[in-house]
């Protein structure tokens, strides 16, 4: 990967926000895909990097058949420019090549190189979305280290809920987030996100507020209702708030938009 020229640090850059998740299947390369393209929609340069190096998906999501990936930058084999694709929506994305065991565990090699990548990209757009890998891994830790803020996807689900607050506590301490922003998916009704959120807010304030010497806030972004559309929306590769724009669930996609919009 050839070496770019040094940033100019006085210059306006995108804000970086990580969109993660405790485990997988919460839906937070949904998440990340429509809100790029609901944000775009909103006149803002968008771009996603699928930062989930080894299992990445964001391209079946998109229906996207990349030439050229994240694995060819790193190798030197590709431009970043040659990389930086159109997705439907009118958004920017950065794709990653899928079963790539070597970047399974982050070396100082795939650490610098990623970092040089988002270096790069960030004053070139509004707002980076970078669309993590699920769990605690170093990769996935790092890569949220790089951004100015994060938000968690979370389900209403037990083992979900319990991982989220697996990966807040971890981001607590090891990173000093202070603050936490949330996404509720797959809610009967909504506005049910609150309870969600104020239900891991109490276990932070209990256990993470006081191991860290201070509060540990949940900002709660919105929730996304079960809807039909949306399994209907993944099966045909499609993005929702573009094929179904007035579905419940496009609808808090893009409420989530206006908040997340400078």
């Amino acid at each position: 990967m050839t070496a770019p020229a040094s940033p100019d640090s006085s210059a306006p850059r995108a804000r970086i926000l990580a969109v993660t998740s405790g485990k997988g299947g919460v839906g937070k390369t949904f998440v990340s895909a429509n809100l790029a393209a609901a944000l775009a929609r909103r006149g803002l340069r968008v771009l996603v990097l699928d930062a989930d190096l080894g299992l990445a998906n964001l391209d079946v999501v998109l229906n996207l058949h990349p030439k050229v990936t994240l694995h060819d930058v790193f190798t030197g084999q590709a431009t970043l420019a040659q990389a930086v694709l159109p997705a439907p929506g009118g958004f920017s994305v950065l794709l990653a090549g899928s079963g790539l065991v070597e970047y399974s565990r982050l070396t100082p090699e795939v650490r610098d190189q990623l970092l040089e990548v988002i270096q790069t990209v960030t004053p070139r757009f509004d707002i980076v979305l970078l669309d993590t890998g699920a769990g605690i891994s170093e990769v996935v830790l790092y890569t949220v280290s790089l951004a100015d803020e994060v938000l968690i996807v979370v389900t209403p689900e037990p083992t979900s809920m319990t991982d989220a607050y697996a990966t807040i506590k971890v981001l607590a301490t090891q990173q000093s987030r202070r603050e936490i922003r949330l996404v509720v998916n797959q809610v009967a009704r909504a506005g049910d996100g609150r309870g969600v959120a104020a239900q891991l807010q109490q276990v932070v304030d209990r256990f993470v507020g006081p191991s860290v010497g201070e509060p540990v806030k949940l900002a709660l972004l919105g929730d996304v209702p079960t809807d039909a559309s949306v399994r209907d929306a993944v099966k045909k590769r499609q993005l929702l708030v573009e094929a179904l724009p007035g579905s419940p669930a496009a609808q808090a996609v893009a409420a989530l938009a206006l908040r997340v919009s400078p």
